[in-house]
């Protein structure tokens, strides 16, 4: 892959196919066996676009990432480095009551019994969730989403499907986050001092469910061991999903950068209340 004109031109068998650079959000190598210009990278970069690279087995395995773009990099910073504590409690309460109803939501959407049950643990989320209702709440709704389903399975395909579907996710809120100034490693509940991607693993939560749903149902329709090409493509659509946050439809891209906006307000008011979540609806 190369660039030419403000156009990405990828060359194959039958000739040449181009893109404009600026209409791309996020490109995934789907192979290792793929050379790409230096040109390209730096237009990527300059445009925003996050590309996810894969490993042998095709998985998502990095990303890369435009660098300090905002044009207020250095007053994000330090106000999101400043955060205080109980405000850090309080998003990481919005973003687990977000998640745990989104799951309620799908579960729901599905037929399963254990949806209100499930969204009703929302309402025991305290701020910074001491009692760890996620987790309470985690254990019901997987066991009610699949059956003789443990994540901890690597050899299971929906797990395979989840994680690429997750990989996916969290490079779109990485692009998100950086794009607004804001500094992915440093997270509100996630503190790892070897995850670069803390805040990104903080704000996926609401996201998860979405995720979930295309992979139940990809799981339905196609049986099989390992990830096919198929079921790559299927996952990477993702981002085209349908997400709504208040009254709002958009895509899940779209309300990936609507929820870091929102962070950003959230910091520099000093207001959980501000912070946006996404809401999974029911499709049309």
């Amino acid at each position: 892959m190369t660039h030419r004109n403000r156009q990405l031109v990828v060359a194959q068998d039958g000739g040449e196919v181009s893109l404009a650079v600026e209409d791309i959000a996020c490109l995934i190598l789907d192979t290792r066996q793929v050379s790409i210009t230096g040109s390209l990278l730096s237009a990527l970069a300059e445009n925003g676009v996050a590309m996810i690279v894969p490993d042998a087995r095709h998985h998502p395995a990095g990303i890369l990432l435009p660098f300090h773009q905002h044009h207020a990099q250095a007053h994000i910073a330090h106000a999101q480095i400043s955060i205080s504590q109980p405000l850090k409690k309080r998003l990481w309460q919005t973003l687990v009551v977000a998640k745990i109803r989104n799951q309620a939501a799908l579960l729901d959407q599905l037929g399963r019994p254990q949806g209100q049950t499930i969204a009703a643990m929302a309402g025991r989320v305290a701020s910074g969730d001491p009692g760890n209702v996620e987790a309470q709440a985690a254990r019901a709704y997987w066991a009610s989403l699949f059956s003789d389903f443990t994540r901890a399975n690597e050899n299971d395909r929906r797990n395979a499907l989840l994680n690429y579907g997750y990989a996916i996710m969290r490079a779109a809120i990485a692009r998100a986050c950086v794009a607004l100034g804001l500094l992915p490693a440093f997270g509100v509940h996630h503190a790892s001092k070897t995850n670069a991607f803390n805040l990104v693993d903080d704000l996926i939560e609401p996201f998860r469910p979405f995720v979930d749903r295309m992979a139940h149902d990809r799981a339905l329709e196609h049986v099989g061991d390992t990830l096919s090409i198929e079921d790559r493509r299927q996952m990477s659509t993702i981002l085209n999903d349908n997400a709504a946050i208040g009254r709002e439809r958009m895509t899940v891209l779209a309300a990936t950068e609507a929820v870091a906006m929102s962070v950003v307000r959230a910091i520099e008011h000093g207001s959980a209340a501000l912070l946006s979540t996404p809401t999974l609806k029911a499709r049309d």
